[in-house]
């Protein structure tokens, strides 16, 4: 709600993921990310939802009532690395005692055997054990990651929901989490373990390295889904929007989108995009529909003609 309007953070957003599968979810901030993730783990207001279904399992977690995603979705069916790890954890508890009354909650882990459990729990996600017995305050940005991590892995979850994961680590750190969230999906012969992951985030260098899949969102849209190999490679993105994402990186082009994103609640006619968009035409004051796994009107073979 916004001065007395209602704003649709997502309008369109439609995707699977089977298990085994890592989908990145990119996009520019404001374009409705974490609105979705949030949407996914009922944790939205009760009348912010208004059409759509998100199926997992036989479960529609937009349906859902509050007492079975308390009680059979989250941690045990769908496990959050929060945006804001540290905001997260309870800061007058310690890692060790918030990983303990997790494995207590959700593998039922007996009081004898729950030191050794703790400790596992936290080499799993690379978290330094010598460190269980710190409060959150006292940890790093990375090491409030690792907690996060830690307590989301313990449910082994057919589903891990990674919201910006990567944000505010340096690339070394980046680059073993990246490596940790790979890890929860894959068995030790390179198989699957059961599990998916769907990761939110504006770092394409990460999403890279992790994904199966991109799916790139615009004002509360997604306007493309594509194969990895082929989105960071040749052919390369079909969306104008995305490939100006890749372009303004700085190892591509380096060269931004120019204008800014919209305001949600001040969209233009048709297409979001087209007042940023280089091949913007009549058509584009349509909405274009979601077709062949990208929304646009613009076909991408016809961009040197149009150049």
């Amino acid at each position: 709600m916004r001065g007395g309007r209602h704003v649709a953070a997502v309008t369109d957003a439609s995707f699977d993921l089977a298990a085994g599968e890592c989908l990145a979810l990119v996009g520019e901030s404001g374009c409705g990310k974490s609105v979705l993730a949030s949407a996914l783990l009922g944790l939205l207001p009760g009348n912010a939802q208004t059409a759509g279904h998100a199926l997992l399992g036989g479960t529609d977690l937009l349906t859902a009532d509050e007492k079975t995603l308390a009680r059979t979705v989250r941690g045990r069916r769908i496990g959050l690395v929060p945006q804001s790890p540290a905001a997260h954890l309870t800061p007058v508890r310690t890692v060790g005692s918030q990983l303990g009354e997790t494995l207590r909650e959700l593998t039922g882990t007996r009081r004898q055997d729950l030191a050794k459990a703790v400790r596992a729990a936290a080499e799993r996600a690379a978290f330094p054990v010598g460190h269980l017995d710190r409060y959150p305050h006292e940890l790093s940005g990375g090491l409030a990651q690792r907690a996060a991590t830690a307590l989301a892995l313990i449910g082994d979850a057919p589903l891990l929901l990674a919201d910006e994961p990567t944000t505010g680590l340096d690339r070394d750190l980046v680059n073993r989490t990246v490596d940790e969230l790979r890890r929860h999906i894959e068995d030790p012969d390179g198989g699957t373990a059961g599990r998916a992951l769907l990761m939110i985030t504006h770092d394409l260098a990460a999403a890279e390295c992790i994904a199966d899949r991109i799916a790139v969102m615009y004002a509360g849209r997604i306007v493309e889904l594509a194969d990895a190999t082929a989105f960071f490679g040749t052919p390369g993105p079909r969306h104008p929007y995305a490939r100006g994402l890749l372009n303004a990186l700085p190892e591509r082009d380096f060269a931004p989108i120019p204008g800014m994103p919209p305001e949600l609640g001040d969209l233009p006619a048709g297409c979001a995009f087209a007042p940023r968009c280089p091949y913007a035409a009549e058509a584009c004051t349509v909405q274009p529909q979601f077709a062949d796994r990208i929304a646009c009107h613009y076909p991408p073979d016809e961009e040197s003609a149009r150049a």
